[in-house]
């Protein structure tokens, strides 16, 4: 048996950090004395090199925990390395992508871009729509929007769009996914159903996602500007945009946002 300090010089963990696994019911000594002393075994000398590895493989302390509570021999190292590896696959593609858009801040003029948007006032016809809402994150929508297509076989009647029924932006959101349609489909969260008119303030984004809020500015000015309220839900029309399979050229990308108003 090693005393904590002992134990602390042959593993190379310092003593409150071995006090901390013990707290945090990460590590526990195999043995504690009745004056509340820990004690450390041959066996216990092996699960602290294997903490020592994964803190080297960049483990965090949830990480560590979950590895020791489900680990029996060497053979299941492997399983939870695997689950690492593909971990921080994800996090160097994300990395990539951000360094990416950085690079394009990086480049002359970029930084200080500020699109330029014409805004008018339009009637919004009432159309009958292939419909899902539901409530979740603003990318889900791709998937919503691949099940009506795939539902619809051909019967879309126009380009498809998504109403935004939240005042502002949400973690979790109230969206539906419409696709103008004249085929009646009402099964599986797919509803078929008649979206109402009214009038609306209009502007066209070209380009990337990235500078929406430019769009959603200018409109909001202007309603504003005008004495408008603006209503729900906001309309994304996107009359150009990625494809069910290919993302495309985002400059080319063309979303038409038109927002129902009253006086």
């Amino acid at each position: 048996m090693y005393q904590i300090g002992e134990f602390s010089k042959i593993t190379n963990i310092t003593i409150k950090t071995l006090r901390y696994y013990d707290e945090q019911g990460i590590f526990v000594p195999s043995f504690r004395g009745e004056n509340g002393y820990r004690y450390y075994d041959e066996g216990d000398f092996k699960t602290a090199q294997l903490i020592l590895l994964l803190r080297n493989l960049d483990f965090g302390i949830a990480e560590i925990k979950d590895v020791l509570a489900n680990y029996d021999d060497e053979d299941d190292l492997s399983y939870f390395l695997a689950a690492k590896k593909s971990m921080i696959e994800q996090r160097v593609n994300i990395d990539k992508a951000l360094i990416k858009k950085i690079e394009g801040f990086i480049e002359p003029n970029i930084i200080i871009h500020k699109p330029e948007y014409k805004i008018g006032i339009v009637d919004i016809k009432s159309q009958r729509v292939a419909s899902i809402r539901f409530k979740g994150a603003y990318q889900d929508t791709s998937k919503y929007l691949g099940k009506i297509f795939s539902e619809l076989k051909g019967h879309a009647l126009g380009v498809p769009f998504n109403c935004y029924y939240d005042n502002g932006y949400c973690e979790i959101a109230d969206i539906e996914v419409c696709v103008p349609t004249n085929k009646f489909v009402n099964r599986d969260g797919i509803e078929t159903r008649e979206l109402p008119g009214g009038k609306g303030i209009s502007t066209m984004h070209k380009g990337s996602y990235d500078f929406f809020n430019y769009a959603y500015k200018a409109v909001l000015d202007y309603a504003k500007n005008n004495h408008l309220k603006h209503e729900l839900p906001t309309r994304e029309i996107y009359h150009k945009g990625p494809g069910q399979l290919f993302m495309g050229n985002p400059n080319k990308y063309l979303t038409e946002i038109v927002v129902p108003y009253s006086v």
